[in-house]
C-alpha cells in the first residue's frame, strides 16, 4: 500500500511471528527456572533486564509460556508415567494380592492403567453383583479420559 495511517518502521519487523525465535541458551535458562518453580513472567523479566529492554528482545513472554508447555511439561508428564509405574511396582511388593496393568504410549505417556487393591479385589470376589464403569469425567492436566470402577452389591437399597 502506497499510503499507510501509521508509520512503517521496518526495525519492528523482528516482531513478525516468523523471526522470533528462542536461543540454545534461552531454551536452557527457561529449563532450569522451570524446575526451579520460577514462574513464567519472572523468566521473560529476566531475559528483559539482561538484554536492557523489551525492545532488543526477539521474542515475548507468550513465547515462553509456549515453549513451557509444548516441550517442558511433556518431558514431566513423561517423568511422572514413569513414576507412576514405580509407585505400582512398590505396592505390589509390599502387597502381592494388590493388582495392576499399566500400558504406554511410545513417547511413554500413560496409555491405560488399571489398579486395584487387595480389599477391593477381595470385595469384589465376595460381593460381586455389578460393576459399573463410568468414564464421564477428564483429566485436566493431561486431558486423558479417567474412568472409575464402582461396585453395587446386595447391602444396597
Amino acid at each position: 500500500m502506497l499510503h499507510h495511517s501509521h508509520p512503517y518502521c521496518p526495525d519492528q519487523a523482528l516482531m513478525f511471528k516468523q523471526h522470533m525465535e528462542l536461543s540454545m541458551s534461552v531454551h536452557r535458562t527457561i529449563e532450569n527456572n522451570e524446575e526451579a518453580s520460577i514462574r513464567p513472567s519472572k523468566t521473560f523479566q529476566s531475559f528483559v533486564a539482561a538484554i536492557g529492554g523489551h525492545h532488543e528482545l526477539i521474542f515475548i513472554e507468550k513465547d515462553v509460556r509456549n515453549y513451557i508447555t509444548r516441550e517442558v511439561r511433556s518431558v514431566l508428564e513423561q517423568e511422572d508415567a514413569k513414576e507412576f509405574g514405580k509407585y505400582l511396582l512398590i505396592m505390589k511388593e509390599n502387597n502381592h494380592n494388590f493388582f495392576f496393568e499399566l500400558e504406554l504410549e511410545d513417547d511413554q505417556s500413560i496409555k491405560l492403567a488399571f489398579w486395584a487393591d487387595a480389599k477391593s479385589r477381595a470385595a469384589c470376589e465376595y460381593f460381586g453383583d455389578v460393576i459399573s464403569f463410568d468414564t464421564t469425567y477428564n483429566t485436566n492436566r493431561y486431558n486423558m479420559v479417567c474412568g472409575s470402577f464402582i461396585g453395587v452389591n446386595h447391602h444396597s437399597q
